[in-house]
């Protein structure tokens, strides 16, 4: 338990103050302070002249009061109650006063950074008997002492991005003393937005008309609460102070300081340049445009907070050419930073600048590249979560000092991950505290994708930016449980944090864009373990769904029941697909029950989607979770999801085969020996089909047919030249008179593409009295023995009833001849 150190006017001897313990309480003791009491809150005291940021973060507050008592409290700025909840930042007038008087201890904020005091003072000022007053060092100090009252009132930093519900209280107390967090260790800690489309792009698109200040309003506030301070916005075809120029207005407003992504040098977003540079994002050709480029970058953002990235990369985030080189690099870090002292009137070193160490940038770094003192190395992963460098402890402290570029999300190689949370605590833990050990202090930024579903990792690496000492690995999950127990009350919050903890682990196994078929083996019973772990999981998350208390259920299916039941069904869906593999290698026909699941699976996966765009929160969420995360061949995802390929077998352990007799082989199509489909689609025989035993075709009836193929085995005694014909149904080219085709070949051999019916013109008699078509195709062949015969619908509304190879002895029939089927 935490001390808290009793404030005692009378002896005023020291202040001692400790890190923030639980300072609410819903029952009376002694000197307590009367937040709320029968429903009715206490009014709120600020100085007039108050900071604006300061004065939204207090009407959030107002808020956060009437979300728990149903009231909201009055604002004051004269002293006309006997009892106040008291705010305001150290340069007020106000909070001047209570320094003057002795009420609050000035040396403990003097000087400080971001840091807040809340404490119970008797007679602050005149005319009031008593208030808890809420002190900051300076702007932000007094935001994050705001919210943490708001917090411990039971409104959680996700109340509005993870729908966590408000417990409704009518008394609640302050505890007597002097509470604080102190000071961030960390000074820059923030989130950036990145890799946002589809998902987060058209979510704002639809609920906010795009990435505008009405979106931001929404993040920065969750920043704020969180103890963040930092923001890289989005910049997948966005510029954030482009797009809405109240943007970067809010953002000071509020008290975020705003940087551009690690290759968007002054304040510019990529987007500026597409939009209005002028010639080659290329210095050695083009210095004079994008010299003035630059400047009117930091004309636009001169007189907000910010930190500016420096230095240059390729367009759009590519390596630059070939011909760039260390000193070119240096001259343009010289050019920028005589921008910065022209523009801003003062020192280059005044201005916060960081130089991104992102890939190959690191390795001009490598190759002795520098750039001052006063500007902060922003160091890298891997993108995966894997530190690359930290400072030599050797090394003589920077001016500047060190950053960190840290991942959640990454599009590229070896494969996109954009989809779900695949990072457990224990691993960001264990790397952050050995960059923060290392003297990486001054700024941490991770790349959150969407922001949603990363609450929880979010939640923990801004927790530990402010404080990373606080964590060891012993009580990692101490704070997953508080955590849960914040969103989804304290009765089942350790079940939860098990859960919440357990999917991100699984993920990290192998994200859920790399998971296929082959990832795991059979040896060991591996495969069956990791679906058997995944499943157990499912169902411990949904037997807790149940147990939850219904206001909890939007928020337990984000943070919870949707990834773990969705990235289980990915499990399943893999596992099958490896089954009916194995057993269609087998020639078994179990297989088709395995392809019937992977079908299953592919299709819950839309259906669970489903769900969270229309059902979670009537419809709040739409679009977030719509990333292609199924069907990937390259590391860039695809257009649109495909469902693996399965195989499906006849129903029989009859294993067809074929003979040539008297120069002629004769097959009934449903008399295949193997056949292959993919995705949705499959073979379906239509028993009493036609002129002989019946026909096989490809369904849906409206989806081309995709990697579909029936294969016949052969013993032939032929070689040369033979004649391959297909009786197929009388079909017409219903499809603008284009005509259909199939692809055929024997042993793997070079396709012939057979259109059948494209030259139809409606001749009366020719195919309708002989209720078939003859499709023909010439093939030469070696060597006698047994061959495979494969025949490929390249369209759908294809029936192909029978299968003639003439090889000099066949004979004219109307039914065409007998099936010449081996014994």
């Amino acid at each position: 338990m935490k001390q808290v150190f009793l404030f005692c006017y009378l002896l005023m001897i020291s202040f001692s103050v400790s890190a923030t313990d639980t300072f609410v309480s819903l029952a009376p003791s002694s000197g307590c302070f009367r937040l709320i009491e029968k429903g009715e809150p206490t009014s709120i005291l600020l100085d007039a002249n108050e900071d604006e940021g300061v004065r939204m973060a207090i009407d959030n507050l107002q808020q956060d009061i009437s979300r728990v008592c149903g009231t909201m409290p009055a604002i004051r700025t004269n002293p006309d109650k006997r009892r106040f909840l008291l705010i305001g930042s150290f340069s007020t007038p106000l909070i001047q006063q209570l320094f003057q008087n002795g009420k609050l201890p000035k040396d403990e904020l003097e000087g400080k950074n971001e840091k807040y005091i809340l404490q119970t003072i008797a007679n602050p000022i005149e005319g009031v008997d008593e208030a808890v007053v809420i002190a900051g060092s300076d702007k932000r100090g007094t935001i994050y002492g705001i919210y943490e009252l708001s917090k411990q009132l039971g409104v959680s930093p996700w109340y509005w991005w993870a729908d966590v519900p408000v417990v409704q209280q009518q008394n609640v107390y302050i505890q007597p003393g002097v509470y604080t967090d102190g000071e961030p260790k960390v000074e820059y800690r923030g989130i950036f937005i990145n890799d946002e489309w589809p998902c987060l792009g058209n979510w704002a698109r639809e609920k906010f008309g795009g990435f505008n200040s009405k979106f931001y309003k929404q993040v920065f506030e969750l920043v704020l609460r969180l103890k963040g301070n930092f923001m890289w916005p989005a910049m997948w075809g966005s510029a954030f102070y482009d797009d809405d120029p109240q943007n970067g207005v809010l953002a000071n407003t509020m008290g975020i300081v705003m940087g551009t992504s690690h290759h968007e040098p002054m304040a510019l977003a990529q987007q500026d340049w597409k939009r209005r540079g002028k010639g080659e994002w290329d210095y050695k050709h083009n210095a004079t445009e994008l010299r003035n480029f630059w400047t009117s970058g930091l004309e636009r953002a001169k007189d907000w907070e910010s930190v500016l990235t420096i230095g240059m990369r390729g367009d759009g985030d590519e390596p630059m050419g070939e011909g760039a080189n260390i000193a070119l690099l240096e001259k343009i870090v010289k050019e920028q930073r005589r921008i910065i002292e022209k523009t801003t009137g003062k020192e280059a070193k005044e201005t916060p600048q960081v130089w991104a160490l992102y890939k190959e940038v690191q390795d001009y770094y490598d190759k002795g590249m520098r750039v001052p003192d006063d500007v902060t190395l922003l160091l890298c992963d891997d993108n995966w979560g894997n530190v690359r460098k930290l400072p030599n402890l050797q090394e003589k402290p920077r001016s500047g000092g060190y950053g960190m570029y840290y991942h959640f999300d990454y599009v590229g190689a070896p494969r996109n991950s954009k989809w779900m949370n695949i990072s457990p605590i224990p691993r960001i833990w264990e790397q952050m505290n050995l960059t923060y050990a290392h003297g990486v202090r001054k700024l941490w930024v991770v790349n959150v994708g969407d922001l949603k579903p990363m609450e929880y990792p979010i939640s923990f690496f801004l927790d530990m930016a402010w404080d990373p000492e606080q964590f060891n690995a012993g009580n990692l999950q101490q704070h997953t449980e508080r955590f849960c127990a914040q969103q989804l009350g304290e009765s089942h919050a350790k079940e939860a944090a098990r859960i919440l903890a357990t999917y991100a682990k699984y993920n990290r196994r192998i994200t859920p864009e790399l998971l296929n078929a082959q990832t795991y083996s059979f040896n060991y019973g591996e495969w069956e373990q990791v679906v058997n772990d995944y499943n157990a999981l499912a169902l411990d998350a949904l037997r807790l769904g149940f147990l939850l208390p219904e206001i909890y259920k939007a928020t337990y299916d984000q943070l919870i029941a949707f990834p773990v039941q969705a990235c289980a069904n990915l499990y399943n869906m893999y596992y099958a697909q490896t089954k009916n593999q194995e057993m269609a290698s087998l020639n078994n026909p179990e297989a088709n029950d395995w392809a019937d699941k992977v079908v299953s699976c592919y299709q819950r996966d839309s259906v669970l989607a489903d769900y969270y765009h229309q059902r979670i929160s009537n419809g709040k969420w739409n679009h977030l979770m719509s990333q292609v995360h199924i069907g990937y061949t390259s590391w860039n995802n695809p257009d649109k999801q495909t469902m693996p390929s399965i195989v499906r077998i006849p129903e029989t352990s009859v294993v067809y085969q074929f003979e040539e007799v008297n120069g002629y082989v004769s097959i009934e199509a449903e008399h295949f020996s193997r056949a292959t489909a993919q995705g949705e689609t499959f073979w379906s025989i239509i028993p009493d089909f036609g002129k002989t035993l019946s026909g096989i075709t490809t369904l849906p009836v409206t989806q081309k047919p995709d990697k579909m193929s029936l294969e016949y085995d052969i013993e032939m005694q032929a070689t040369g030249e033979v004649n391959v014909i297909l009786l197929l149904a009388p079909t017409l080219n219903f499809n603008d008179n284009k005509g259909l085709s199939y692809a055929i070949s024997f042993d793997n051999g070079a396709e012939q593409v057979i259109n059948f019916n494209g030259h139809y013109n409606g001749e009366i008699g020719k195919w309708q009295a002989n209720p078939i078509i003859e499709s023909g195709s010439i093939h030469q062949l070696g060597k006698s023995g047994k061959r495979t015969l494969r025949i490929r619908p390249l369209d759908h509304g294809i029936v192909i009833e029978k299968i003639l190879i003439d090889t000099g002895g066949l004979k004219p029939s109307y039914l065409g001849a007998p099936e010449t089927r081996k014994k």
